[in-house]
């Protein structure tokens, strides 16, 4: 008796102090951000309940419908931008389609080692009036006085920060890729040579179908980091401008902690979760239609 008793005060030593730093960092911000969001709050002073009128203000904010569409296009280009691309070239570097495989896989996995706010500083020096973007569109339209106009665009804007997401996280999907590759059999992809088989029809017929798992995992990964973006685009724009950059996460932010609305605020955080439960909702059942989970 006293040595199970023992053990379990021995299990509950261990569990106790993570359990309580996930209630304290975890679950208690979830549940308060929930509480606010039914109330109207400057963060200090008394609160005042407006049961769902936060939530009913977003279907007439236009800042919040930019901020989900960028959302949206920015889940896009990472399900089906960042995770092909990572796949295809985690396949060619496991299959040594190139000389020195080793060094184009550290140099492709380099920017998702660098931090995000010097990543945005260097893409905006590229993609400003007189960086090295404009320069070679000059050079190569013969107009030395083209001013490149594509963040003044309210649909165009978005777009110079969704490539810079690509070139950035793909690497981390690659890496994923090629870990789960190297499990591979190579009898299998000799077999597939031996039936005629091209490395075009190897990695379409074999290679993709056995990594449709971890096709999943990364899509997983992808639409929960697309709905919560913010230090690369706060760093490159900060939303603007006129908040044609905006994203949830960013518009969350600034409502929260620049104008102090933190009911308004802590429901933008809701919705965020919400639409990362549905979004992942969705993937599942069409992993589960074509069998990948």
């Amino acid at each position: 008796m006293y040595y199970r008793l023992s053990k379990k005060v021995s299990y509950l030593s261990f569990l106790l102090p993570a359990f309580l730093i996930y209630i304290t960092i975890m679950i208690f911000p979830i549940l308060f951000s929930v509480f606010l969001g039914f109330n109207e709050w400057k963060g200090y002073g008394e609160m005042k309940f407006v049961g769902l009128a936060n939530y009913a203000r977003m279907f007439g904010d236009e800042v919040f419908r930019m901020g989900l569409r960028n959302n949206i296009m920015i889940v896009l280009v990472s399900v089906f931008g960042q995770i092909p691309l990572g796949l295809l070239l985690a396949y060619m570097l496991y299959r040594k389609m190139v000389k020195k495989a080793d060094f184009f896989e550290v140099l492709i996995f380099l920017p998702i080692t660098i931090s995000s706010v010097i990543i945005a500083q260097l893409w905006n020096r590229i993609f400003s009036p007189v960086g090295i973007l404009t320069a070679l569109i000059r050079i190569a339209t013969g107009n030395p006085d083209y001013i490149m106009t594509m963040a003044e665009n309210k649909y165009l804007a978005i777009v110079p920060i969704m490539l810079v997401l690509l070139w950035q996280h793909t690497s981390l999907y690659m890496v994923i890729f090629l870990a789960n590759l190297q499990r591979i059999p190579n009898s299998l992809i000799e077999a597939a040579q031996l039936e005629g088989a091209g490395e075009g029809i190897i990695f379409l017929r074999v290679i993709t179908p056995m990594m449709g798992y971890v096709i999943f995992i990364n899509s997983v990964l992808a639409i929960s980091g697309s709905f919560k973006s913010f230090d690369l685009i706060y760093s490159m724009t900060a939303g603007g401008p006129a908040h044609y950059t905006e994203v949830i996460a960013v518009y969350m932010y600034n409502t929260t902690f620049v104008h102090q609305n933190y009911g308004y605020g802590s429901a933008l955080s809701i919705i965020i979760i919400l639409f990362i439960v549905v979004s992942l909702g969705i993937i599942r059942a069409v992993s589960k239609l074509f069998k990948l989970a």
